[in-house]
């Protein structure tokens, strides 16, 4: 999918970007460049080929890191709200903005 330079001057004008024609000309190349790699990729078989979280895995084991799901700090609400210019019933009141 080859973009034309009509292409470029309509994704600068959407991007609301001011692009002179030279440097149009090197993003038309730039973005052709792009999509020619996305086909080369595309057109590699992966089917059997399991996804990768990170790039690591397919050079050696990488145990995840991850935490337990465990609380590790309480709310204080009193702490919290102590320095709430008005409050009723443990909520915070605040002026009416909206008539």
């Amino acid at each position: 999918m080859a973009l034309t330079s009509e292409d470029v001057s309509r994704i600068a004008d959407l991007a609301r970007l001011e692009l002179p024609p030279a440097e149009a000309d090197a993003m038309l190349a730039q973005l052709n460049g792009f999509f020619r790699i996305v086909e080369q990729m595309s057109a590699v078989d992966t089917r059997g080929v399991e996804p990768l979280y990170t790039p690591l895995s397919a050079v050696h084991e990488v145990a995840l890191r991850l935490r337990d799901d465990a609380v590790t700090e309480t709310v204080d609400r009193t702490a919290n709200q102590a320095s709430a210019p008005a409050l009723e019933d443990g909520l915070f009141l605040v002026p009416k903005v909206i008539e």
